[in-house]
């Protein structure tokens, strides 16, 4: 089953998009390979839904990261390979060879541009092929206990193949004769085409592992363990926004009878970049990926919903209130459907009036709670629902993010406390950037 996240989710989390200012995706494109690049981007389209899976691919990650392993080849030359690689070889062996032998001949006469690129394409990929062998040589020690271990074997296995003992024979040789140019050619492009192009993507996904966990280094982010989906639960310590520099880290503690996180606050003390944080934290971990938090154990969902900056719809005639109650009845219809999800919904029914979005917000928080397989985070400025909420519902978590004053000046610790805020500071807000006088 695929991981639910829609577009709006991924809009909310800002996770895709390769020119897109701070997207998740950006933070970990680090890649060398166009072939990883694509690799990657599926990756973030495609999070896992299986706790063995994603604890795989988690170590692997890992692995690469505590060997720090370097990619050992760049950008332009592993180009070149995979352009000699990919060209088009007509008929068999004969066929092929008397195909080169003609290029080179026409090339002579200066008739053909191919067979330069060819003999390059050559020269490289043998270079690059002992350089890969070197590299597998490298990360040998503890190899067999390493998660990745059975496609590298499967490299391994392939470049000491008979058919290919020639290949150190000739490292760094540009001066091959032309028999042995068609000859290699034909091993290369022709016998064992099928097996470089499985080679090739096994280096896609060390270049991925090794961008990623490099990332993880640098931002000293950790790696979550993925429990199954009959626990309900998620705990993360530590938890900051991958992509804003000394964020403030918050921990939350979240199972099946506290599966509400009812959250207040004033406007800016926090409560959109907590949430964001949460649900990209929860997205990277069902992909394998390295986490901005110090610890993290989830149990597997089948998806998120956010509903953060839900948008009206002019052309559809929605307002953005109508807009909202439509987002609500989708992540209802998938909550009675019994799915496993995260729900994420800031300031629910600001696009109404006091009086219908405290009524909504009591109802419709009272009614998911009865979820108890699904995580809910629900942030509101309606702070007097909360005393009715925990009247009626023990699974419930109140928390706040506080301002505190210096005088007439706000200021905010980004720090989670457990209760509900009594702070009203939009009016002081208003003064302090002198409206009111300037409309005196």
């Amino acid at each position: 089953m695929s991981f639910i996240a829609d577009k709006q989710t991924l809009d909310d989390l800002n996770l895709l998009g390769k020119y897109k200012s701070n997207a998740i995706f950006g933070l970990f494109n680090k890649v060398y390979t166009e072939g990883g690049e694509k690799l990657l981007e599926q990756m973030f389209r495609q999070p896992l839904t299986d706790a063995q899976a994603i604890n795989h691919r988690s170590m692997t990650i890992r692995w690469f990261g505590e060997k720090a392993a370097k990619f050992p080849f760049d950008k332009e030359e592993f180009t070149v390979m995979e352009n000699y690689l990919g060209m088009g070889v007509a008929g068999g062996r004969v066929t092929a060879g008397l195909n080169t032998l003609r290029k080179k001949f026409m090339n002579f006469i200066g008739l053909d541009k191919e067979y330069p690129i060819l003999v390059t394409g050559l020269y490289t990929t043998i270079a690059l092929l002992n350089r890969l062998n070197d590299f597998l040589s490298l990360l040998e020690e503890g190899i067999w206990e390493n998660p990745f271990r059975n496609e590298l074997r499967s490299v391994k296995k392939i470049l000491s193949s008979p058919k290919l003992d020639w290949l150190a024979k000739h490292r760094g040789n540009t001066q091959l004769p032309l028999l042995k140019i068609v000859a290699y050619d034909n091993t290369l492009r022709l016998t064992l085409k099928e097996e470089l192009a499985g080679i090739l993507q096994v280096i896609y996904r060390v270049d991925v592992y090794i961008a990623v966990s490099a990332v993880a280094r640098t931002k000293g982010f950790s790696y979550a363990l993925a429990l199954p989906k009959s626990d309900h639960c998620i705990n993360i310590r530590d938890c900051r926004h991958p992509g804003i520099e000394k964020a403030v880290a918050n921990s939350v503690n979240l199972r099946s009878d506290s599966n509400v996180l009812f959250l207040t606050g004033a406007n800016m003390a926090g409560k959109s970049t907590f949430m964001k944080s949460f649900s990209i934290a929860l997205y990277l971990a069902h992909m394998g990926f390295p986490v901005a938090a110090s610890v993290m154990e989830f149990s597997v969902r089948d998806g998120i919903y956010t509903s953060i900056n839900v948008p009206d719809n002019l052309q559809l005639g929605y307002s953005h209130f109508y807009a909202e109650v439509r987002r609500v009845k989708t992540v209802a219809n998938d909550v009675a459907a019994g799915k496993n999800l995260l729900v994420i919904f800031d300031e629910l029914f600001k696009g109404t009036n006091v009086k219908d979005a405290y009524d909504a917000t009591l109802a419709v928080t009272e009614a998911f709670s009865e979820y108890h397989n699904c995580i809910f985070i629900i942030s509101t400025h309606i702070i007097e629902v909360a005393d009715a909420l925990g009247a009626k519902c023990p699974n419930l978590l109140f928390v706040y993010f506080p301002t505190v004053m210096d005088g007439s000046i706000p200021r905010y610790t980004y720090q989670l406390q457990k209760g509900v805020t009594s702070d009203r500071h939009g009016m002081m807000i208003i003064e302090n950037e002198g409206i009111l006088t300037m409309l005196a």
